[in-house]
């Protein structure tokens, strides 16, 4: 199998990571008192599932090219008062929704979540 396109090095990597620390962790850890996570490790075999669900709940509602949408979430204090994400599924963008390229979210197919960041967080170092 050939690489991705998209794929980047570890060096560019590492170079997102250190800008994201410091242009929004920091600010992140002043505003909260403590760090906050910044990582998350993902099963392969749970996201084929999802990626599977997400495929085959498109088709039947006549999708033929489903994406992913990723957004940053946070749990209430009673769960860890530290930031999630989820996945959520997107569709082909409908023509009265008109202005930008981006395609609609599919409210019809339920997000993704439940994981675990790394604590303390993982910096990204190769």
């Amino acid at each position: 199998m050939a690489k991705p396109e998209k794929c980047i090095t570890p060096q560019d990597a590492e170079k997102l990571f250190t800008h994201w620390s410091k242009t929004r962790g920091e600010t992140l850890r002043e505003s909260l008192g403590e760090h906050d996570t910044c990582e998350f490790k993902l099963d392969i075999s749970e996201l084929r599932e999802y990626l599977d669900y997400v495929e085959e709940e498109s088709k039947k509602q006549g999708i033929t090219n489903p994406g992913l949408r990723l957004y940053f979430g946070a749990y209430d204090a009673s769960k860890s008062n530290k930031t999630t994400f989820f996945l959520a599924p997107t569709k082909e963008k409908t023509l009265s929704r008109g202005g930008d390229d981006d395609d609609d979210n599919n409210y019809d197919i339920d997000a993704w979540n439940r994981h675990q960041g790394g604590w303390p967080p993982n910096i990204y170092n190769p």
